[in-house]
């Protein structure tokens, strides 16, 4: 890879086949003035045909090595290089009418997508890959052994759309898992109808703290059976039965 070893503790693994980078770009679409940010561009694989269609791109990279390499290649008026990690950045420093892309580190997605959750009201979309097993908690239906709380709160703040499996062979070094690219839309605020989404996320990460219990043992001291019965749930069921808008409705009789 032109003298860059892939780093664990970064979780890198390097895009390298051609028909899926055109894929992935081909579903982002980018337009020329359209404020792109990539985050961990590692070695260019979707950047250099992002730049190609776009007249400036914004990048978010924690490998010294790779940003000095990036510095070398793109100077400031084609791209803009925000130094750290991306858990801990703040996007809306760029600006607002964001389009999120990238390779994400599988070792730290899901903090890392609960992160990006938060700023829903400046981003457009998202275009990212994942390990195809988060992918598929992203996009679980209620009663599936994948929904989870990742599920609900994803589900709670966008229109999620599957776009393409990508298998380990399209990469190096070969990651031991299959991976997939996923879309994510942020919902119109009418759609938004939490009172309170720290009350919502709170329910949501109390009911699967203990997945295999009933909801009468899990929100135990949240929500009493008469609670239960007013808003017509029935007690007995598991985390994973109970559909997003009844989280919701939980948490605006709690709020």
């Amino acid at each position: 890879m032109k003298g860059h070893v892939a780093r664990k503790r970064f979780g890198q693994n390097f895009l390298i086949d051609q028909a899926i980078i055109g894929a992935i770009v081909s579903s982002i679409d980018p337009q020329r003035g359209d404020t792109v940010v990539e985050i961990g561009p590692g070695l260019g694989a979707i950047t250099e045909p992002l730049l190609a269609r776009l007249d400036h791109l914004h990048v978010v990279e924690i490998d010294r090595d790779l940003i000095a390499r990036l510095k070398k290649q793109y100077p400031p008026a084609r791209m803009s290089i925000h130094e750290g990690d991306a858990l801990a950045f703040d996007f809306a420093s760029i600006g607002r009418d964001l389009r999120l892309v990238g390779n994400l580190p599988y070792n730290i997605s899901t903090p890392l997508l609960f992160h990006l959750a938060e700023y829903v009201s400046i981003v457009r979309d998202m275009h990212f890959m994942l390990q195809k097993e988060v992918v598929e908690r992203m996009v679980a239906e209620p009663g599936e052994s994948d929904f989870s709380r990742l599920s609900v709160m994803l589900q709670y703040r966008f229109h999620l759309e599957w776009l393409i499996d990508v298998p380990p062979e399209s990469f190096d070094p070969p990651p031991k898992v299959q991976s997939a690219v996923v879309r994510l839309i942020p919902k119109d605020v009418a759609e938004l109808t939490a009172k309170s989404q720290e009350k919502l996320a709170q329910v949501v990460q109390t009911a699967f703290s203990q997945r295999r219990k009933m909801l009468r043992n899990t929100l135990k001291g949240t929500l009493n059976d008469a609670g239960f019965a007013e808003l017509g749930i029935d007690p007995t069921w598991r985390p994973e039965d109970v559909a997003v808008a009844d989280y919701v409705r939980i948490a605006n009789y709690l709020t």
